[in-house]
């Protein structure tokens, strides 16, 4: 084979990789399906095939009854709304409620669930409560028991205001470290008969933290039991540490141009790629060079672009490190010889 025609299968075979890596990163596993409606399904979550996730607690029950289909965590009932390689997704769930009319209590829903494997974020939600006459409270296992709520009063609607959610009518509320399930109860002193005018029932439930605007209608809105909030959880990879995981080759989640990352919340590991690439990290060739040439371009002179990296130059006759935000490029200064005049 010629060094010409050589060249040319090089060059098509480095393309043809590039723009193939390019279009996996950070979608699902060859072969798989990458969407559940509107909702990407990168890996290691997958859905279809049980080949198409990294195990079975990342698969993703896609429902094709619903128009779009609708996407599920395992083979639960809470819906998907988005899944980042970052290590979260937000999911969707009930609110839950403890109505009364003049009778005493009418209905109610104690909404919670159990996750064994993934965990409630706990500074990306809130635990929120509304009601005049309230006290709802959770409790789960984060290891251990737990246990934690909120007190929310008011006698009148001229006493609310909307957006405020300081213990007036709406109190919010942290959820503790390491929560992987909650369950929901309510309680009410005088069972709502001061406010059952304007404000029947009492709402509880776990909100991604901004994602939910007290309001004032709330309290006598009667569809309100009905909403649905979202609500963000954890996800690592397996129980072992990075360094822990690093030692089993054969499993090791995180592939080339990425590194290990320890978790914020709950055990495991996660994978990221490294400074100056971008993509999937968990699949081959996921993680891709960024081109800062092209993305930043950050030389006043000439751009090199390098694997996770890149430098600048200078034509010839400039000095300087090439670089706007650097010494740039600027003219040499020819040296000044002076001219010496002899004496007779």
């Amino acid at each position: 084979m010629g060094f010409r025609c050589m060249f040319k299968v090089l060059v098509l075979f480095a393309v043809t990789l590039t723009v193939t890596a390019t279009s996996v990163a950070g979608q699902a596993k060859a072969g798989c399906q990458s969407n559940c409606g509107n909702i990407s399904i990168p890996y290691p979550f997958g859905t279809g095939s049980t080949d198409c996730n990294i195990s079975k607690r990342f698969f993703i029950r896609c429902n094709t009854s619903f128009n779009p289909p609708k996407a599920f965590l395992t083979t639960s009932d809470i819906e998907v709304l988005h899944i980042s390689l970052n290590g979260y997704l937000r999911i969707q769930y009930s609110v839950g409620y403890d109505c009364y009319n003049s009778s005493g209590s009418a209905y109610y829903f104690d909404a919670g669930f159990r996750l064994s494997e993934f965990l409630i974020s706990h500074t990306r939600n809130k635990f929120t409560a509304i009601g005049c006459d309230t006290y709802a409270y959770v409790e789960g296992f984060t290891g251990r028991a737990y246990s934690t709520g909120c007190v929310s009063f008011c006698y009148d609607v001229a006493d609310l205001v909307n957006g405020s959610c300081s213990g007036i009518g709406c109190c919010q509320t942290a959820l503790p470290k390491g929560v992987t399930d909650y369950e929901l109860s309510f309680d009410s002193y005088w069972k709502h008969s001061k406010v059952l005018s304007f404000n029947p029932c009492s709402y509880g439930f776990a909100v991604e933290d901004g994602a939910y605007s007290f309001s004032v209608s709330d309290l006598f809105n009667i569809n309100f039991s009905k909403r649905k909030f979202p609500i963000i959880l954890d996800w690592t990879i397996g129980n072992r540490s990075c360094m822990e995981a690093k030692m089993d080759v054969d499993n090791y989640a995180c592939k080339q141009n990425s590194d290990c990352v320890e978790p914020e919340n709950g055990r495991g590991y996660l994978c990221k790629c490294l400074h100056g690439f971008q993509g999937n990290p968990y699949l081959s060739y996921g993680c891709q060079d960024i081109n800062e040439c092209e993305t930043l371009k950050p030389c006043s002179g000439t751009c090199h672009n390098l694997p996770g990296s890149y430098n600048c130059s200078c034509p010839k006759g400039f000095e300087g490190d090439g670089r706007k935000k650097g010494t740039g490029c600027n003219p040499k200064v020819k040296p000044h010889f002076p001219i010496l005049v002899g004496t007779l």
